[in-house]
Order: C-alpha cells, then sequence, then structure tokens
C-alpha cells in the first residue's frame, strides 16, 4: 500500500527559509548560477545557521514525539540537487527529521505542493508564493531579516494570524480601500451574521485546529493561535461569528481599531505571524518571524 501524507499537516518550506542561504542567495541573485552552485559544494559539509522559520519548524516537528506521526515538514527548493545535500546534512546536524525533499535547480517548484498535499508552503521568493497562493494553496513569503523570537513557551506554538485576506476573503477590505472606513463598518454590521468567505490561510487553521483537538495532557508540544486584526467593535462581531460558523476555535483574538499590531506580538510571543500587508509585516518581523501574505487587493499586482 503506497504512503499517504493526507491526514498530515505537511508544511513545504524552501531551504533559504528553513536555513540562513543569505550569503549564498546573494551570489544566486547575481545571476552566476555556477558560482552559487560551486559556493553550496565547497561547503558541502558545513551545516547552515537556523533561519528565519527553523524555530516554528523544529516545534512542529515535535508534535511527531508522543509516537503519532501528524506532521510532515518537506524541503521544496529552487536548489540544485547537490546543494540540496548540503540542506539535509544541515537538517541532521541541527537534529531536524525531515526525509523528503524536492530540488529543480531554478525552476518555479509551486506545481509539487498538490501532490504534496501541503497545508502550508513558506518561501523567500515572493514569485513561489503568488504562485502558490494563486494555485490555491497556503503561502507567505518569509521575512529573511525576521527576528526569531527566544520563546518563553518552550512547549507551546503559537501561531499569529491577521484576518482580513489572510483567515477570511478580502470582501470587506476591498470596500475598505475603496469607500472608506465608514462603509466598511456599516457593511460588516449589515452582514453580521453571513459568514466571511475562506481567506487563503484558512487551511492551515483547520489543520492546527485538528490537531489541537487531537493532543492530550501529556502532549510534548501545545498549540495556541491568535487573531491579531485591525479591525474594532462592532465589525469584530462578523469575524467571530465566522469562526463559529467554522466549528473552529481560536486562543485569543486581539481587536486593535489601528493600533501598531507589534507591542501586542510582543506579548503574545508567537513562533510565527501572518499578515497580508507589507507595512504590518515590517512592523511585526522586529518582533517575530513574518510572512507575508501576498494575497487580497493590497496585494494586486
Amino acid at each position: 500500500m503506497a504512503l499517504s501524507l493526507v491526514d498530515k499537516l505537511v508544511v513545504a518550506i524552501s531551504s533559504r527559509a528553513l536555513f540562513d542561504f543569505e550569503e549564498e542567495n546573494r551570489v544566486y541573485e547575481a545571476g552566476d548560477l555556477k558560482a552559487y552552485e560551486a559556493l553550496q559544494r565547497e561547503r558541502l559539509n558545513v551545516p547552515a545557521k537556523p533561519g528565519v522559520a527553523f524555530p516554528l519548524i523544529r516545534k512542529l516537528l515535535a508534535l511527531n514525539a508522543a509516537g503519532g506521526h501528524r506532521v510532515e515538514v518537506v524541503i521544496l527548493s529552487r536548489s540544485d540537487p547537490i546543494s540540496g545535500l548540503r540542506a539535509f546534512h544541515s537538517c541532521r546536524e541541527h537534529g531536524l527529521a525531515i526525509e523528503r525533499g524536492v530540488f529543480t535547480r531554478g525552476r518555479a517548484p509551486f506545481a509539487y505542493l498538490k501532490p504534496l498535499n501541503a497545508s502550508l508552503f513558506l518561501s523567500a521568493n515572493q514569485q513561489d508564493v503568488r504562485d502558490a497562493l494563486a494555485a490555491g494553496f497556503p503561502a507567505a513569503r518569509v521575512l529573511p531579516e525576521s527576528a526569531k523570537m527566544a520563546s518563553k513557551y518552550p512547549d507551546e506554538i503559537r501561531i499569529a494570524f491577521d484576518g482580513d485576506a489572510v483567515l477570511f476573503s478580502d470582501e470587506a477590505e476591498r470596500i475598505f480601500q475603496k469607500d472608506g472606513l465608514r462603509a466598511f463598518v456599516g457593511h460588516e454590521i449589515d452582514n453580521k451574521h453571513l459568514p466571511l468567505a475562506d481567506g487563503p490561510l484558512k487551511p492551515l487553521l483547520e489543520a492546527l485546529h485538528r490537531l489541537q483537538k487531537l493532543a492530550d495532557a501529556a502532549a510534548p508540544m501545545r498549540i495556541r493561535t491568535a487573531l491579531v486584526t485591525a479591525r474594532s467593535a462592532p465589525a469584530h462581531e462578523r469575524a467571530i461569528r465566522t469562526l463559529m460558523a467554522w466549528n473552529i476555535e481560536i486562543d485569543e483574538a486581539m481587536f486593535l481599531g489601528g493600533l501598531d499590531k507589534s507591542a501586542f506580538l510582543r506579548e503574545f510571543e508567537p513562533d510565527f505571524f501572518f499578515d497580508d500587508q507589507i507595512g504590518h509585516c515590517e512592523s511585526a518581523r522586529v518582533v517575530t518571524a513574518t510572512g507575508h501574505v501576498l494575497s487580497g487587493i493590497v496585494n494586486a499586482s
């Protein structure tokens, strides 16, 4: 019987999101592919330093420690296969139980998300993230310069999400961008009992919620989620009612009415934060690992 990843939380991640390959990437971006590959070969046995998403991945893999194999992490990279040797070597050196990888030597890798049944794709490549989102997969561009938070919660995975255009569709955001705050609030009051359509990262939240329900008191790692949104009352009601309609419980909800999110993220201490607006991402990256969800009207090409 063939192996299947259908019942797993599958995270596909680029080698640059998992490890600090920024120096090597500068050579790659300069257009000298041969020099890049030569550099990776020279450092084949030199473990790479942890990258932006490394702490999150390490904690997610810890969910497998209880005996059940609930999380699968796959390296999905534009690197060449020999450079992939370094990525796997670095995984072994850092104790990451990652066994699967796809390396495409410059070709866009997002098409492999479908056979992987990916619940999330993290990459530092903006176009790859756009392509993944357009194909219907949860994805975010990691900001390589993000802070890697020293968490006070070694036994808890903390993930924070923006609402509109991330967990929810950008329906309400479009009204805000077109007609302003008053129209936005009026629209949300009128439609408070109508659930918002799915946003690009709803499947990830669903997968995390399933894992929360499966965990028992003895689990080595717990999951805590937060909604961190610029919405405020009375527009908050539709967001909460949408989660209720989805039968998803979120642990914390912050309705900030335009306040800077970074101060609240500093208190929540997430292992990762997802937002669709680059301004919020730039503010948040100083505090914690951050992913830019390139979706919705604010990211229209």
